[in-house]
């Protein structure tokens, strides 16, 4: 099975996800980030029931890593690293 690909966009408050296949497309839109990725789960299971060998590439406008960033930072409030590059601790 080739890659499936979830493409997120920010519409206002609201985030369309469309997930496609080789074959196939489908959307959804719902209020928030964490709530259009989980809509975008519910997508994947109805394109691809069996989760073996899948591999589902989650993209925010096209680029993987600033769906990665603003992932973790909706749902556990991570934010980028300072310029430095190190991350600061608490002492």
């Amino acid at each position: 099975m080739a890659h499936i690909t979830a493409n997120y966009l920010p519409e206002g408050d609201d985030w369309l996800v469309t997930v496609t296949t080789d074959t196939e497309q489908r959307s959804a839109r719902a209020p928030g980030l964490i709530a259009a990725r989980d809509q975008a789960d519910q997508l994947i299971e109805q394109l691809a029931p069996s989760s073996v060998g899948r591999i589902v590439i989650h993209l925010l406008d096209g680029d993987g890593f600033a769906f990665t960033t603003a992932y973790l930072q909706a749902r556990h409030g991570v934010s980028a690293a300072p310029a430095g590059g190190t991350a600061q601790t608490g002492r």
